[in-house]
């Protein structure tokens, strides 16, 4: 079983890399992949989410038949493939490369054997200043057709690779399966006070979400966002799906414009933003909240600031706050993985009830009988 709608099986026609970014890469034709790491002796790789870029074939050639000399490598992508169409797959979907997508029983459904592989973590990007190929031809197909990979299993690439989109059951199988044995060992740690180990903490139905991290480093590549992965752990752990996931700068006018886009355009359950709640110049994201939800729900904030402040004092300096847009759920979380997972457990317990509500399935916020 195929990811519903998508080519199942394509091929590696380029393996690129430059050794400074902004560059167009070079097609070296064999590579090795790092877990958790990107394409070996490429400036964008490290231990961030967007490990290795990937741009089709069929992509490249929109941009010759415009009139532009280009081919694989100037859009600056690590792998140039053909037969796959990129950008409907979904985040979260797994490619094994190589042997395990040899299609001869190789390797299993999970691409437990064979060669690397990969899991989407981002569709497209934004781009902030034009490269030469959009001065050039007035367009460039990387930032809506491109996507953006981490490494889960390292190991040689070449030109000529076959690419193998895994089943949906292999994916929930594996990064869910993975979120779900995390959060249970930290619930049994935590005791029985654990949120996670309450009753009330299960959210019923399953919910789509969104996660924007705002941190300038963080979109340059120069910090590792612990955030985001902890509060992805966190929501597949709940039964949550992560649909959107992106690390962009501290700029109000961006966070507003993503934020619409997972409420309004991808009609995302709940989103989640991390970083920028503080009172540094360029923290930003209280205030692009506001400016684009519907409803405050102060109550969240305000239970969140006050479990905080049993743990330290300067929680009272965050600006987080918590609303609605439309049937969407935006909460800003601050910016620290611990404070991340301390600030989820608080709003676990009324999350299922909270999406419910939105969705005109819930019943009343009364408190039940016996309780």
């Amino acid at each position: 079983m195929v990811v519903e709608g998508l080519t199942a099986v394509g091929h590696v026609v380029a393996v690129c890399i430059s050794e400074k970014k902004g560059m167009r890469k070079k097609n070296i034709g064999l590579g090795r992949l790092v877990e958790e790491h990107g394409l070996e002796g490429d400036a964008h790789a490290g231990p961030w989410h967007r490990q290795v870029s990937l741009l089709a074939l069929e992509s490249v050639e929109k941009m010759r038949a415009a009139g532009l000399n280009v081919g694989p490598g100037a859009f600056a992508e690590n792998l140039t493939v053909v037969g796959i169409d990129l950008p409907a797959l979904p985040i979260g979907t797994r490619v094994v490369v190589g042997d395990g997508a040899a299609g001869d029983g190789a390797a299993g459904e999970d691409g437990a054997a064979g060669g690397p592989l990969l899991e989407v973590t981002q569709i497209g990007k934004e781009c902030h200043t034009h490269c030469a190929i959009y001065e050039q031809a007035g367009d460039c197909v990387m930032p809506r057709e491109g996507i953006f990979v981490r490494v889960l299993r390292g190991g040689p690439i070449k030109v000529g690779d076959r690419l193998k989109v895994l089943s949906q059951s292999a994916e929930s199988s594996g990064a869910g399966a993975g979120a779900h044995q995390i959060a249970a060992k930290e619930s049994a740690a935590a005791g029985p006070q654990s949120v996670a180990a309450s009753e009330d903490a299960v959210v019923p139905h399953p919910f789509t979400a969104g996660i924007i991290t705002a941190s300038d480093k963080g979109s340059r590549g120069e910090r590792e966002d612990r955030s985001g992965q902890v509060i992805t752990e966190i929501v597949e752990a709940a039964g949550g799906k992560v649909r959107a996931y992106e690390v962009i700068p501290d700029d109000e006018w961006l966070i507003k414009e993503r934020l619409i886009v997972m409420a309004d355009q991808q009609g995302l359950d709940l989103i989640l933003t991390t970083g920028g709640t503080g009172l540094a110049p360029r923290d930003h994201t209280p205030e692009a909240t506001l400016a684009v939800i519907d409803r405050q729900i102060p109550g969240i904030a305000e239970a969140i600031r006050q479990e905080s402040l049993r743990k330290t004092p300067r929680a009272m300096l965050s600006r987080a706050v918590a609303g609605t847009r439309g049937r969407s759920l935006i909460i800003n979380l601050p910016g620290s993985p611990r404070a991340v997972r301390e600030c989820l457990e608080v709003v676990l317990p009324v999350l299922g009830h909270a999406l419910d509500l939105l969705r005109g399935e819930g019943g009343e916020c009364a408190r039940p009988e016996g309780k």
